[in-house]
């Protein structure tokens, strides 16, 4: 991923950007405010890394000038230290988090695995057509994805990746009832997103309503719209993203 790193502590840049190389990463220096916006303006990055506290225009205003020019992009604000109110207005205008120094490298790499869609979908759902064409549509827009057809090897499935960040659940699964099966998948990782699938509303009513009331994220139903599939999934990754940040 191409990161543009934004700091007017020139040795603090130097670092952030080797660390990120060591890792695969292009790193791009900028030692401004105004140089960032400008970077940002000519050759958009894929995520900023950007102090509040420099000379010029600060990062929060660099933030919003960022914003404007590419609505989309990720901005993590880091500072030693920095007012509540500042904090407060850089949240506002869509910083996804605020980070003290010095900053949590391995905290830091996760994140950018995960905003870069390394972490995979499961599709669990006793279809094999459905499974394949759905894994071959979300393919195609850039996401790793995984199925199951089985719902015995549900758990197994997920013992051997960890990285499977969604799962998205069928509530009918033959013999097995999905709700049961969430439980299961909750009970073993706690916090999973699971979202819920069926091509049956009404006569599965009963189970959506369980569903949502033990921790379902939501439920879809067949056939569904693909940009809402599609939007449902940035929404989960923009919110674990924005947790793992809080976290650090």
């Amino acid at each position: 991923m191409k990161i543009l790193v934004v700091d007017d502590d020139r040795r603090i840049v130097r670092t952030t950007c080797d660390i990120l190389k060591i890792k695969g990463h292009e790193a791009i220096p900028a030692y401004s405010g105004e140089e960032g916006v400008e970077q940002v303006r000519n050759d958009p990055p894929d995520c900023v890394l950007m102090d509040i506290k420099m000379p010029g225009i600060d990062g929060v205003e660099a933030l919003k000038q960022m914003k404007r020019i590419v609505p989309e992009l990720p901005v993590v604000l880091v500072s030693a230290y920095a007012a509540d109110d500042l904090m407060e207005e850089a949240k506002r205008a869509g910083a996804y988090a605020i980070l003290s120094k010095p900053l949590n490298f391995p905290i830091i790499l996760s994140f950018l695995s995960l905003l870069d869609k390394e972490e995979s979908i499961l599709v669990v759902d006793d279809d094999p057509e459905f499974c394949r064409t759905l894994k071959d549509i979300l393919t195609l827009r850039g996401y790793k994805v995984e199925t199951e057809s089985e719902p015995q090897s549900v758990l197994s499935h997920l013992d051997q990746n960890y990285k499977l960040a969604i799962v998205l659940l069928d509530l009918n699964l033959g013999a097995t009832n999905g709700v049961d099966m969430m439980k299961d998948i909750q009970a073993q990782y706690p916090g999973k997103p699971v979202v819920l699938m069926t091509g049956y509303r009404k006569e599965m009513a009963d189970s959506i309503e369980n569903g949502r009331k033990v921790g379902a994220y939501t439920c879809l139903y067949k056939p569904f719209e693909m940009d809402g599939l599609l939007q449902l999934i940035e929404e989960i990754r923009v919110k674990k993203l924005k947790n793992l940040l809080v976290s650090a």
